[in-house]
């Protein structure tokens, strides 16, 4: 008797966990895109096991005419192939009905860049009034936090979730870098400036004076949720608030766009790609390698102020 598809949805998912160490949130988005994609095969008296080639294509059509966009579509190939190459490592099946079938074609878009003056507008407007006396110790508090996760993301590329995760120890260490831990449970060094670290220590002091209570919680950003440390979301409102007060629009403004400042610059002052893939804690270099139009700003303009044969005013 064959196992029932939901006890092979499960079995996978436990695999990845255990294997890959995904996320909770990496292992629901599988069991939903799979889910969708068995029930769509029963519903054609199918299952995976079963499944042929021409099956999955019509899966995959049948979504993108139901308005499914190509980063949707390209996302549950991505979780059929895993599962159906499993099925096939464990013996399930003889065959992967997936090898010959290509990928919604998709343009890759660039990230969202902010300039260096647009997150020194943003550091300035988070810190407006955190040494204002006579503004509730809450209010400056919330402000000085606000003002050491930015330096921090930015200082150090951090993901937000890793940023929000580390512990209040951090704020002790007088090492240039800090270990954190990332994506996988994978620990990588990732640096931190005397701007951030400052950040960091002011913070912790008001919150030592305005809150010892959260104070004395492990966490470097502690809040009174069940989690017991600030919340990404609660991080985000407050980041397009300082948007807004910076005169920066907020649809250019999220943590992940501090994240992607952190790299642009770097590479645009010179660093190397593979340097910055490692800051990032990026597995594959082809994920760092959104950044290559910075790369290719960078190649013209040393083509254009160093090669002998340019004259004077950059033209060839």
């Amino acid at each position: 008797m064959t196992a029932p598809t939901d006890k092979l949805i499960e079995s996978f998912l436990d695999a990845l966990a255990a294997e890959r160490g995904a996320s909770l949130n990496t292992i629901e988005a599988y069991r939903r895109d799979l889910s969708d994609y068995a029930a769509h095969l029963r519903a054609k008296g199918g299952s995976p096991l079963s499944a042929s080639g021409a099956d999955v294509r019509a899966y995959l059509a049948a979504r993108g005419a139901a308005g499914f966009k190509a980063s949707s579509l390209a996302r549950r190939l991505s979780a059929i192939r895993q599962f159906h190459r499993r099925l096939y490592a464990e013996g399930q099946r003889s065959d992967d009905p997936t090898l010959a079938i290509e990928g919604p074609r998709r343009g890759r878009p660039l990230p969202k860049v902010l300039t260096v003056e647009d997150v020194e507008r943003l550091i300035a407007a988070s810190q407006q009034g955190v040494g204002d006396s006579g503004r509730p110790a809450g209010e400056r508090l919330g402000l000085a936090r606000l003002t050491a996760i930015i330096e921090l993301i930015y200082a150090s590329g951090l993901r937000v979730s890793e940023a929000l995760s580390l512990p209040k120890s951090v704020v002790r260490s007088k090492e240039p870098f800090i270990a954190v831990r990332g994506k996988g449970g994978k620990e990588r060094l990732a640096p931190l400036s005397n701007m951030a670290r400052a950040a960091l220590a002011a913070y912790r002091t008001l919150l030592g004076e305005a809150a010892p209570g959260l104070a004395d919680s492990p966490w470097l950003f502690p809040a009174g949720g069940k989690s017991g440390r600030l919340a990404r979301q609660a991080f985000a409102r407050d980041l397009k608030l300082a948007a807004s007060a910076a005169g920066v629009a907020p649809s250019r403004v999220s943590p992940h766009v501090l994240r992607h400042a952190f790299a642009s610059h770097l590479l645009q002052n010179g660093a190397d790609l593979r340097v910055v893939q490692e800051l990032l804690g990026h597995a594959d270099i082809s994920t760092t390698q959104i950044y290559t139009h910075v790369l290719d700003e960078r190649a013209k303009a040393m083509v254009r102020d160093l090669h002998p044969m340019n004259d004077e005013d950059g033209t060839p």
